[in-house]
């Protein structure tokens, strides 16, 4: 065998395993959301993951705490049972309360 065949040996080995392990990470990161869930009206101002309504982009748009129709990731089964001030409660589905004005 050449030098030349052992280094193409060598970079593709490398290259197969970067893909596996690529493979690897993704099935995990999948694996790991699907133990998760979108909770409405339970993150703080510019913490929420995702829709934060009219105005806004996605993530970290939030304007006011709780805000309804802001949801961030919890662990599955969590959402509701979540323990915020006040008579709040998080919801699986958009809320109407705590809106910017």
């Amino acid at each position: 065998m050449s030098t030349r065949t052992v280094v193409s040996a060598a970079y593709l080995a490398g290259v197969v395993a970067t893909a596996l392990s690529a493979g690897a990470i993704t099935t995990a990161g999948t694996a790991q959301a699907q133990d998760k869930e979108k909770c409405y009206g339970v993150s703080m101002a510019g913490k929420n993951d995702c829709a934060a309504g009219p105005g806004t982009t996605c993530a970290g748009t939030s304007k006011v705490d709780y805000q309804g129709n802001a949801w961030t990731y919890v662990e599955k089964g969590t959402c509701t049972e979540i323990d915020l001030p006040g008579e709040r409660m998080g919801s699986l589905e958009p809320l109407e309360r705590d809106m910017p004005s």
